[in-house]
Protein backbone atom coordinates (compact mmCIF):
# COMPACT_ATOMS: atom_id res chain seq x y z
CA UNK A 1 0.00 0.00 0.00
CA UNK A 2 0.92 3.40 -0.23
CA UNK A 3 4.31 4.85 1.33
CA UNK A 4 5.00 7.83 -0.17
CA UNK A 5 4.31 10.88 1.81
CA UNK A 6 5.16 14.92 1.84
CA UNK A 7 8.41 15.81 1.10
CA UNK A 8 9.26 12.53 -1.34
CA UNK A 9 10.02 12.66 -4.87
CA UNK A 10 7.23 11.41 -6.64
CA UNK A 11 7.50 8.52 -8.71
CA UNK A 12 8.63 9.05 -12.51
CA UNK A 13 7.06 7.48 -14.74
CA UNK A 14 5.74 7.35 -18.78
CA UNK A 15 2.38 6.54 -19.39
CA UNK A 16 -0.08 6.46 -22.55
CA UNK A 17 -3.64 8.47 -22.02
CA UNK A 18 -6.85 7.74 -23.59
CA UNK A 19 -5.94 8.66 -26.60
CA UNK A 20 -2.34 7.03 -27.36
CA UNK A 21 -0.34 10.10 -26.24
CA UNK A 22 2.47 9.75 -23.90
CA UNK A 23 2.63 11.40 -20.52
CA UNK A 24 5.73 11.77 -17.72
CA UNK A 25 6.33 13.19 -14.87
CA UNK A 26 8.94 15.08 -16.32
CA UNK A 27 6.29 16.84 -18.90
CA UNK A 28 5.49 18.79 -15.71
CA UNK A 29 8.59 19.63 -14.19
CA UNK A 30 8.43 23.54 -13.39
CA UNK A 31 4.68 23.03 -12.96
CA UNK A 32 2.72 21.56 -10.07
CA UNK A 33 0.24 18.74 -10.84
CA UNK A 34 -2.55 16.73 -9.19
CA UNK A 35 -2.49 12.91 -10.16
CA UNK A 36 -5.53 11.84 -8.61
CA UNK A 37 -6.06 7.73 -8.48
CA UNK A 38 -9.69 5.72 -8.87
CA UNK A 39 -10.42 2.61 -9.17
CA UNK A 40 -12.59 2.24 -12.12
CA UNK A 41 -14.21 4.51 -15.17
CA UNK A 42 -17.92 5.15 -14.78
CA UNK A 43 -18.28 4.05 -11.13
CA UNK A 44 -20.73 6.08 -9.06
CA UNK A 45 -18.02 7.53 -7.12
CA UNK A 46 -14.93 7.71 -9.48
CA UNK A 47 -17.65 9.63 -12.13
CA UNK A 48 -18.24 12.30 -9.11
CA UNK A 49 -14.66 12.52 -8.30
CA UNK A 50 -13.59 13.30 -11.88
CA UNK A 51 -16.56 15.34 -11.94
CA UNK A 52 -16.09 17.88 -9.22
CA UNK A 53 -12.17 17.69 -10.49
CA UNK A 54 -13.87 18.65 -14.06
CA UNK A 55 -16.15 21.25 -12.78
CA UNK A 56 -13.59 23.15 -10.89
CA UNK A 57 -10.89 22.70 -13.56
CA UNK A 58 -10.82 26.33 -13.93
CA UNK A 59 -9.62 26.86 -10.44
CA UNK A 60 -7.33 24.70 -10.29
CA UNK A 61 -5.58 26.01 -13.16
CA UNK A 62 -6.37 29.52 -12.08
CA UNK A 63 -3.91 28.19 -9.01
CA UNK A 64 -1.05 26.46 -11.16
CA UNK A 65 -2.27 22.92 -11.40
CA UNK A 66 -1.97 20.33 -13.98
CA UNK A 67 -4.72 17.15 -13.70
CA UNK A 68 -3.84 13.92 -14.48
CA UNK A 69 -6.65 10.69 -13.09
CA UNK A 70 -5.21 7.64 -13.71
CA UNK A 71 -6.67 3.97 -13.09
CA UNK A 72 -6.33 0.41 -14.98
CA UNK A 73 -9.18 1.05 -17.15
CA UNK A 74 -8.04 0.35 -20.96
CA UNK A 75 -7.43 3.31 -23.19
CA UNK A 76 -11.01 2.73 -24.80
CA UNK A 77 -12.74 2.59 -21.42
CA UNK A 78 -10.86 6.20 -20.68
CA UNK A 79 -11.51 7.63 -24.00
CA UNK A 80 -15.49 7.24 -23.40
CA UNK A 81 -15.53 7.98 -20.20
CA UNK A 82 -13.49 11.27 -21.02
CA UNK A 83 -15.88 11.86 -23.47
CA UNK A 84 -19.14 11.12 -21.89
CA UNK A 85 -18.23 13.88 -19.06
CA UNK A 86 -16.37 16.13 -21.22
CA UNK A 87 -13.30 16.42 -19.14
CA UNK A 88 -10.63 18.85 -19.66
CA UNK A 89 -7.63 16.52 -18.32
CA UNK A 90 -5.68 13.37 -19.72
CA UNK A 91 -6.51 9.97 -18.42
CA UNK A 92 -4.11 7.84 -17.66
CA UNK A 93 -4.48 3.79 -18.89
CA UNK A 94 -2.71 2.50 -16.78
CA UNK A 95 -3.34 -1.72 -17.73
CA UNK A 96 -0.29 -2.75 -16.44
CA UNK A 97 -0.60 -0.99 -13.46
CA UNK A 98 3.43 0.71 -13.40
CA UNK A 99 1.74 4.24 -12.54
CA UNK A 100 -0.29 2.45 -9.74
CA UNK A 101 2.34 0.71 -8.31
CA UNK A 102 5.22 3.66 -8.50
CA UNK A 103 2.61 5.39 -6.61
CA UNK A 104 1.90 2.30 -4.22
CA UNK A 105 -1.80 2.55 -4.28
CA UNK A 106 -2.92 -0.98 -5.51
CA UNK A 107 -3.78 -3.31 -2.30
CA UNK A 108 -5.98 -5.27 0.00
CA UNK A 109 -9.67 -3.02 -0.13
CA UNK A 110 -12.70 -3.91 1.87
CA UNK A 111 -16.10 -3.31 0.05
CA UNK A 112 -19.27 -4.90 1.43
CA UNK A 113 -17.41 -7.77 4.10
CA UNK A 114 -15.01 -8.89 0.95
CA UNK A 115 -11.22 -8.14 0.85
CA UNK A 116 -9.63 -7.75 -2.53
CA UNK A 117 -6.66 -5.86 -4.15
CA UNK A 118 -7.60 -3.07 -6.10
CA UNK A 119 -7.08 0.66 -6.69
CA UNK A 120 -7.24 3.08 -3.73
CA UNK A 121 -8.93 6.64 -4.12
CA UNK A 122 -5.67 8.73 -3.63
CA UNK A 123 -4.38 11.94 -4.90
CA UNK A 124 -1.18 13.43 -4.83
CA UNK A 125 -0.16 17.36 -5.57
CA UNK A 126 3.34 17.59 -6.73
CA UNK A 127 5.33 20.70 -6.67
CA UNK A 128 7.43 22.51 -9.09
CA UNK A 129 10.39 20.34 -8.33
CA UNK A 130 8.62 16.88 -8.41
CA UNK A 131 8.06 16.66 -4.61
CA UNK A 132 5.15 15.59 -3.38
CA UNK A 133 3.51 18.55 -1.11
CA UNK A 134 -0.16 17.04 -0.59
CA UNK A 135 -1.53 13.27 -0.14
CA UNK A 136 -4.63 12.95 0.39
CA UNK A 137 -6.12 9.37 1.44
CA UNK A 138 -9.44 10.21 2.69
CA UNK A 139 -11.05 11.39 -0.72
CA UNK A 140 -14.65 12.90 -0.36
CA UNK A 141 -15.67 13.04 -4.21
CA UNK A 142 -17.92 15.48 -3.88
CA UNK A 143 -15.34 18.22 -2.50
CA UNK A 144 -11.98 16.97 -3.56
CA UNK A 145 -11.12 20.10 -5.32
CA UNK A 146 -12.01 21.49 -2.42
CA UNK A 147 -9.52 19.24 -0.53
CA UNK A 148 -6.68 20.14 -2.64
CA UNK A 149 -6.70 23.81 -2.66
CA UNK A 150 -7.10 23.66 1.42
Amino acid sequence: MNTLKVGDKAPNFTALDEQGNSISLKDFIGKKLIVFFYPKANTPTCTVESCNLSDNYKTLIDYGFNVIGVSADSQKAQANFKKKYKFPYPLIADVDKEVINAFGVWGPKKFMGRTFDGIHRITFVIDETGIIIKVINDVKAKNHASQIME
